[in-house]
């Protein structure tokens, strides 16, 4: 969905880059969702997960798992 539509207010940057200008936004939306953006493209793309989504990729990062991913 296109991030403008989910408004201005409410994004937050929980993951920045080592330069702070490459940055993932994070907002809550209702009903258990979560909406990721690029901040250096707030008018693209924004992907819509569940809690529950979120929640199983954050922690199978913090396991490891997606350490081929970046290097």
């Amino acid at each position: 969905m296109p991030a403008n539509d989910l408004g201005v207010e409410g994004w937050q940057k929980p993951w920045s880059g080592p330069n702070g200008g490459t940055c993932l936004e994070a907002k809550k939306l209702p009903a258990g969702l979560v909406a990721l953006r690029q901040s250096t493209d707030p008018d693209g793309p924004a992907l819509v997960l569940t809690v529950d989504e979120v929640r199983a990729f954050v922690e199978g990062a913090r396991a490891g798992l997606a350490d081929d991913l970046i290097e």
